[in-house]
């Protein structure tokens, strides 16, 4: 399916690896100049150039921290600059810490904040304005299941993903009239590096190897396995994608049908 993506402008942030690294390998592989961005300099301009060796799109890097409001405003001035629009965002993030919540102090949730709460809202306010002026655009937000199911020692998570949520319903109908969309994809359990991290210490306890760690983990999912990066990046750059033209102010949940909520 061509999701008419060439040529388009896309941002995917925090994409030198993870989620962010698999959406931008499929807007990449769709023919679009794709502006990615991370705190780790190495880590992203390798990733830049491996997207350019096995595409070859136009891939930009840009460090940026996605919790801090000037190096957003340098990602986006950056990209103008390069390109003179923004055809489609990926607000994304790494997690918050994850423990309970009497083991987070006030400063731990001020940067939880930062991170989840205000990147959504900062990233939101520097694109709409570009959107709203070339006639349009699309905002997708890389959250988590939690959103749907509160985890387990995810307090942080649980909490301030929920804000977002609520952010993108309204934006929906106050962006849309401007043609702008906004939604939300929400991965499941998905073998990225912080998975397979995870999952490490526990094959080791039992004695296994990591893959046989994933499939016990998988077989609580219906479709009993882990989700490889590459099906979540294919569905949050369909939801960025004009294919999905007519969907705004959706929560998609990428996750092989284990939450129950309606």
């Amino acid at each position: 399916m061509d999701l008419g993506l060439k040529n388009k402008v896309t941002v995917v942030m925090a994409a030198s690896k993870g989620l962010g690294r698999a959406t931008a390998q499929v807007f990449a592989e769709e023919g679009a100049n794709v502006v990615i961005s991370s705190r780790n300099s190495d880590e992203l301009n390798a990733t830049a150039q491996q997207l350019r060796d096995s595409t070859g799109a136009n891939v930009l890097a840009v460090p940026a921290d996605a919790s801090k409001l000037a190096d957003l405003q340098h990602l986006i001035q950056t990209t103008m600059t390069q390109f003179g629009r923004i055809d489609a965002l990926v607000s994304n993030a790494g997690g918050p810490p994850s423990g309970t919540f009497m083991q987070h102090d006030e400063q731990t949730w001020v940067k939880a904040v930062d991170l989840i709460v205000m990147r959504a809202v900062r990233s939101v306010r520097l694109v709409a304005p570009i959107m709203k002026a070339q006639g349009g655009g699309s905002i997708t937000f890389i959250e988590s299941a939690s959103v749907k199911n509160a985890l387990d020692g995810l307090i942080l998570s649980n909490s301030l993903r929920m804000a977002v949520v609520g952010l993108t319903k309204t934006l929906a109908h106050e962006l849309g009239p401007d043609n702008i969309r906004v939604n939300v994809v929400c991965p499941g359990m998905t073998a990225t590096d912080r998975i397979l991290d995870l999952a490490k210490p526990a094959a080791q306890n039992k004695g296994i190897s990591i893959e046989d760690e994933l499939k016990q983990r998988g077989q609580a999912i219906p479709l009993r396995r882990v989700a490889d990066p590459s099906e979540f990046g294919r569905a949050c750059a369909f939801m960025a994608s004009p294919a999905a033209s007519y969907i705004s102010g959706t929560i998609l949940m990428v996750d092989g049908g284990l939450s129950r909520g309606i």
